[in-house]
């Protein structure tokens, strides 16, 4: 693959390292949908937590910079930092 593909996205066609997305999952009337992000040596604890609320659904982005060699364990990391950060935060991740 030429560098100018790997600059704007081109992918390398490996559907094998596709990984499917995982549940979503519902925590103190918060929706969790573990994505952890391909990185360099596995995967960065990733997730979008959603709150539904009037006007629409509230959404935060989290990304951490750990990054777990196994999908599944990063999945598991991800659902964890994201419940914690509701423990901590509730709401207030929106603002």
């Amino acid at each position: 693959m030429s560098w100018l593909s790997k600059i704007f996205g081109g992918g390398s066609g490996d559907s094998a390292s596709a990984q499917p997305e995982a549940q979503a999952t519902e925590y103190k009337g918060f929706r969790i949908i573990p994505a952890p992000m391909k990185a360099d040596g596995g995967y960065r604890i990733a997730a979008r937590i959603e709150q539904d609320a009037d006007g629409g659904p509230k959404v935060h982005q989290l990304v951490r910079a750990d990054v777990i060699n196994d999908y599944d364990m990063a999945v598991e990391a991800s659902l964890g930092k994201a419940r914690q950060m509701i423990d901590e935060q509730g709401a207030g991740i929106f603002s």
